[in-house]
């Protein structure tokens, strides 16, 4: 018996074994601040394209220079993208963030996203994904670390990993992985196999000269049973 996409079943128990490995290697993953929805998805946007130290720069100084969301949707955005410069992407980001909050006070009289815990987890997907320039990553964020909906973010370490792991076909989509990850875990384990991941992608499986020596992954890992074939044949 398959799934949709023509899976093996052991696909999902691979999963879990990968998620138990990781657990017993780096220990069980602390919750994130809960943070108001809107406050998630701005975090979520300036941590986009960097790292954690330059986005949460930016996120202090955005806070520390506007006292209201509303304060950031009327400013010239010259001075938002001056206040998020830290994070990278500033002409980018500031214009995609003011156009978020506005579109959110237009059609709600207010800027906040708590109307979304009223909704089903695809409902909220969907006004998510429908906001200026929200993918499925960074709405899986807001419904995951904000809301505790089931969600399974899928960043580039998360991606990376479940391409080398064999967790989704080869040459599958950031995009397409949400979906085939989320089917693959129970909901309970989406928050501490995402966090997992990203701490083994920066940990260990790094893009560039992972250190496959002190992975504890290397009996359910493809890429470095690839490894050590290359490693092994002769030459020519």
């Amino acid at each position: 018996m398959h799934d949709a996409e023509g899976r093996e079943p052991a696909l999902g128990t691979h999963a879990l074994r990968v998620h138990a490995l990781l657990r017993d290697h780096y220990g069980e993953p602390p919750l994130k601040p809960q943070r108001p929805p809107l406050d998630e998805l701005v975090l979520t946007i300036l941590s986009q394209n960097t790292s954690d130290a330059n986005s949460g720069r930016a996120w202090e100084s955005l806070r520390a220079r506007f006292a209201t969301w509303q304060d950031v949707a009327e400013a010239d955005t010259a001075l938002v993208e001056e206040a998020i410069r830290s994070g990278g992407l500033a002409a980018v980001k500031a214009p995609r963030i003011q156009a978020i909050i506005r579109q959110l006070a237009r059609e709600h009289g207010e800027p906040n996203l708590d109307r979304l815990r009223e909704m089903p987890v695809d409902e909220a997907r969907d006004y998510l994904t429908a906001l200026p320039g929200v993918g499925p990553k960074t709405a899986a964020c807001v419904l995951l670390f904000s809301l505790h909906m089931p969600a399974l973010p899928v960043d580039t370490h998360v991606h990376r990993l479940a391409l080398r792991l064999g967790l989704v076909p080869e040459g599958t989509s950031a995009e397409r992985a949400h979906t085939l990850l989320e089917e693959l875990l129970p909901e309970e384990l989406y928050y501490p196999f995402h966090l997992l991941l990203i701490q083994h992608g920066r940990t260990l499986c790094k893009a560039q000269r992972p250190r496959c020596d002190a992975c504890p992954l290397p009996r359910l890992c493809g890429y470095y049973a690839s490894l050590a074939a290359q490693a092994d044949a002769p030459e020519a």
